[in-house]
């Protein structure tokens, strides 16, 4: 409990920081609503072309669309620590100080610097399950709601993990890695659309090596009572968001090696 109490300053007084400066956080944020605005906008031009792509109306990749921005969204607030750690950490040996706190590294580095400007993705997530909502009829019951807040936090803890790898990989190289955007921003856009529509060897991919298809296609289809194309029972959608808490375990389990290989920079 301490240490979570010690994570809710850390983060108060990040947010405190941001808060200073109002009209830069405003901007920050509205910038973050926007650029990522025109994803939307992308998505709706081809439909409104197209009408469907194979049988998937707009309503429902809207749907996909929405949860999975929501749950980087969070994950990205609260990941930022591990994204900088080379740089701001092991490159300056700041991670010693780190470590000289009867504290979990994790939430210490959680705490670090979450930024408020992901708000305006998040707001974005939201609106667009609204409207979801309204263009795909779908009928929110408890059932439904609870699902959709189970399959988003697993996936803000599938995207936390992959943002835990990308730090563990900076022990090793002490700059983060680019090549982990691959999994970040790109699961994302992957993440988005229904995973019927990819070749076999890429759902294997979104299945088991990185499971977004866990945390967003199969919790969405549960939600809207549609049956898989490929063939999966419905019960999958309920139990495949526990996926996500399996990896950021994993990535734990990778982070603590690293944390061991670390050396540190002797000061």
């Amino acid at each position: 409990m301490s240490s979570l109490a010690l994570f809710a300053r850390l983060a108060m007084a990040s947010l405190g920081g941001q808060a200073r400066y109002p009209a830069s956080a405003l901007m920050l944020t509205l910038g973050q609503f926007l650029a990522t605005g025109i994803e939307v906008v992308a998505v709706w031009a081809l439909f409104q072309r197209f009408g469907d792509v194979q049988g998937w109306r707009i309503g429902e990749v809207a749907l996909f669309y929405g949860l999975v921005n929501c749950m980087f969204a969070i994950a990205d607030a609260l990941g930022r620590g591990f994204d900088v750690l080379g740089t701001e950490f092991l490159r300056t040996g700041a991670f010693d100080r780190l470590l000289l706190r009867p504290r979990p590294l994790a939430l210490q580095l959680m705490g670090h610097d979450v930024r408020i400007s992901r708000l305006g993705r998040l707001a974005q997530g939201l609106m667009v399950v609204a409207f979801a909502t309204v263009q795909a009829g779908i009928a929110w019951t408890p059932a439904s709601i609870a699902l959709a807040l189970f399959a988003l936090a697993g996936g803000v803890a599938l995207f936390l993990g992959i943002l835990v790898l990308q730090g563990t990989l900076s022990f090793w190289t002490v700059e983060s890695l680019e090549v982990a955007n691959v999994l970040t921003y790109g699961g994302v856009e992957a993440a988005q659309y229904p995973l019927a529509l990819y070749a076999r060897w890429f759902r294997h991919l979104l299945t088991f090596a990185v499971p977004l298809a866990c945390v967003a296609y199969y919790p969405v289809l549960a939600i809207l009572g549609r049956a898989d194309p490929l063939g999966a029972p419905a019960w999958v959608g309920w139990a495949s968001p526990l996926a996500g808490f399996a990896f950021l375990g994993a990535a734990f389990g990778a982070w603590r090696l690293g944390v061991l290989h670390y050396a540190s920079t002797g000061s």
